[in-house]
């Protein structure tokens, strides 16, 4: 995964210049670990991290112009 984290955050930035780096890196890393887990719960056998890549890439060019928008809900006790 580590390969691919910074070139999907420059992806990423380019994408949607509103986000700090460290906000597209969340993003980066929210939707790798969301399409992991979801893959996995369906039953899935493990595709490996360039598969996972292509998925967030393929997210960042639908929806990462808009990403800023959506607000992120704070976990209790986090600031």
């Amino acid at each position: 995964m580590n390969q691919y984290v910074e070139e999907l955050t420059k992806a990423l930035e380019a994408k949607n210049p509103n986000l700090t780096h460290d906000q597209a890196l969340w993003w980066i890393e929210m939707l790798w670990s969301d399409f992991e887990s979801s893959y996995a719960k369906a039953g899935y056998p493990y595709r490996g991290a360039e598969y996972a890549a292509d998925y967030v890439k393929r997210q960042i060019e639908q929806h990462g112009a808009t990403l800023h928008l959506v607000e992120r809900k704070q976990k209790e006790g986090e600031v």
